[in-house]
């Protein structure tokens, strides 16, 4: 049997550690020999104790301090920590998996052979969203059916099957601006390792209030145009990064045509969703176009 590990980075978060412990531990039930490592990526182990008394003893529950900034750092922590032969399971220290989450992810693994296999993450939020918001779909994520290969992934739902992963890790340079999960599975799949969906292990993604705002998912929604054209030119071989940016500008220019156009027919029909949609595709598009020549937020940073 290969040992599992289910990876939970965190920062800063106490208020939830408890709970979201709690929640894993029950998770480990279902796979024999599961075990808990909570990545602590603080300066200081600030996490350390409210990590040990939700453990309340449990030896399955793992704490390490992983102090280098930035979330690539913290997630190679966890791929160092399980060891070559494991499966590493990530997920959010903010989301909640679903009863059989942990149990259906290895299922799939071992029916697929795949190198990673990926799940959903459905938002769900602590107060009630702008309408505009829910109208423009911010926190919609697409949806597959079970078993479909996809070639990117983001590590709030993922598992990682490390025999196959072999030394590629999480790419340091996008620790605080944010992408290196990204980077990392367009990278596996390149080399020909499967990425497959299941469907039927999501996660619950909790939306505080202060992310359910216009300001935060515009933010938003510019920060990941930015990153995936951030990382489409990082991926070009170096003689072809020109043409990658170009296309990168390309691709972002589309979106800020077409986004404006759809956002001023909504203007003019009164429609919140064409306005929010035009506004969300947009602001993705202007991302893109700053990512494609190299300027980016820290999102991470300190």
């Amino acid at each position: 049997m290969r040992p599992v590990w289910v990876a939970m980075l965190t920062y800063r978060r106490p208020e939830g550690l408890a709970e979201a412990v709690s929640m894993l531990r029950a998770q480990l039930d279902q796979v024999p020999g599961a075990r808990l490592l909570v990545v602590d990526n603080d300066e200081q182990p600030s996490a350390a104790s409210a990590v040990a008394a939700a453990a309340a003893g449990d030896v399955r529950v793992v704490y390490v301090h992983e102090p280098a900034p930035g979330i690539a750092a913290a997630r190679n922590r966890a791929l160092a920590e399980a060891g070559p032969e494991a499966l590493v399971v990530f997920i959010d220290d903010d989301e909640q998996p679903s009863a059989e989450w942990l149990s259906t992810l290895v299922a799939c693994w071992r029916s697929t052979g795949a190198a990673a296999v990926v799940g959903p993450v459905v938002s769900r939020f602590v107060g009630e969203p702008d309408p505009w918001i829910t109208a423009g779909g911010f926190f919609q994520r697409l949806r597959h059916p079970t078993g479909t290969v996809v070639t990117t992934a983001a590590t709030n739902n993922l598992l990682l099957d490390m025999a196959q992963v072999g030394p590629l890790r999480f790419d340091l340079r996008f620790g605080l601006a944010g992408g290196s999960d990204t980077v990392f599975t367009r990278t596996l799949s390149a080399a020909g390792g499967r990425i497959v969906w299941c469907d039927e292990a999501p996660v619950h993604d909790l939306v505080p209030v202060d992310r359910s705002t216009v300001a935060w998912v515009r933010a938003r929604a510019a920060r990941i145009g930015n990153s995936d054209s951030r990382a489409h030119v990082h991926l070009a071989p170096s003689g072809r990064r020109l043409a990658a940016r170009l296309r990168a500008s390309v691709r972002g220019l589309v979106r800020v045509l077409g986004g404006s156009a759809r956002l001023v027919v909504g203007r003019l029909a009164g429609s919140p969703t064409h306005h929010a949609r035009g506004t969300r595709t947009l602001l993705r598009g202007a991302g893109m176009l700053r990512g494609a020549w190299g300027s980016y937020v820290d999102e991470y940073a300190r």
